[in-house]
């Protein structure tokens, strides 16, 4: 049976390797896979991955990190509690294969007619724009002359959620076309972080006015937490940016999540019923 579905899942799938994991918090990983066929896709695209459980191919769209020119895909991924996939994702081993869809869509891409780039993300948002700014730098190493100039505001609860791509991110803006800012809503909580505070939307008219990154030069492009996704477009709008200007990407429905909460809620109670242990 298995080997059935499997021989189906490859017409429309393609196997890959784990050949890099780095767990960077209880919650939060980079995977890193090699590709049987390597895919054709656009930075700021995202993949269909999947994992057999029980002999059903069980799947969900993640972004890419990597870019198209780097041999491998790589994944920054989230633990969801009591989701489907996620859990399974955290007990994969160097060695284990998932399943990737051939085909890689997305429209968070980089909007080309314009040179100014302001790309707003929380946590796991990040992912779509790391590719970009990978395919950025290795085009340029390799004699591109582009005048694209990029300003990143990362947003999290506390910097260690902002993963190993802060340190990168850091490390590319020195070359003078990109401009980084890390930010954190818990200060309090680290009395040693110097950078920004707040919220995304807190600090985005703060530095695209700064830097002037604004509705006549700029294209924008919204990645992660809904509520950050919905606040920066009203914010943007109001700066006069039209719609068309604004690309978005909301990575779970807060509907969603609430469910998924009130159902592990319900399922601790019920185990502390005694018989149902």
């Amino acid at each position: 049976m298995i080997t059935t579905v499997h021989s189906e899942t490859q017409s429309t799938h393609c196997a890959a390797e784990l050949i890099e994991r780095r767990d960077l918090s209880a919650n939060l990983v980079t995977l890193r896979f090699r590709v049987s066929e390597r895919p054709s896709f656009t930075a700021g695209q995202f993949a269909t991955i999947g994992v057999f459980v029980d002999g059903e191919l069980r799947e969900r769209p993640y972004s890419i990190v990597s870019s198209p020119h780097e041999p491998f895909l790589e994944f920054f991924i989230e633990l969801v509690p009591g989701g489907s996939i996620t859990p399974r994702l955290w007990e994969l081993k160097l060695g284990s294969v998932i399943w990737v869809r051939r085909r890689i869509v997305g429209q968070l891409i980089l909007n080309t007619a314009v040179t100014h780039h302001l790309m707003l993300a929380t946590v796991t948002g990040i992912a779509p724009f790391v590719g970009i700014l990978r395919t950025q730098k290795i085009e340029r190493e390799r004699g591109a002359t582009p005048n694209h100039q990029f300003l990143v505001l990362h947003g999290a609860s506390q910097s260690a959620d902002l993963g190993s791509y802060r340190s990168e991110l850091e490390e590319l803006s020195r070359a003078g076309w990109l401009t980084y800012i890390p930010t954190v809503s818990r200060p309090r909580a680290e009395p040693n972080w110097k950078g920004e505070t707040g919220r995304v939307e807190d600090i985005v008219r703060k530095y695209a006015d700064q830097l002037s990154f604004d509705c006549c030069n700029s294209a924008a492009y919204a990645c992660g937490h809904p509520q950050m996704v919905t606040n920066v477009k009203a914010i943007l709008e109001r700066a006069r940016f039209n719609r068309d200007q604004i690309k978005e990407e909301k990575y779970f429905s807060i509907d969603t999540v609430n469910h998924t909460l009130a159902n592990i809620s319900m399922l601790k109670r019920t185990a502390e019923v005694p018989g149902n242990a």
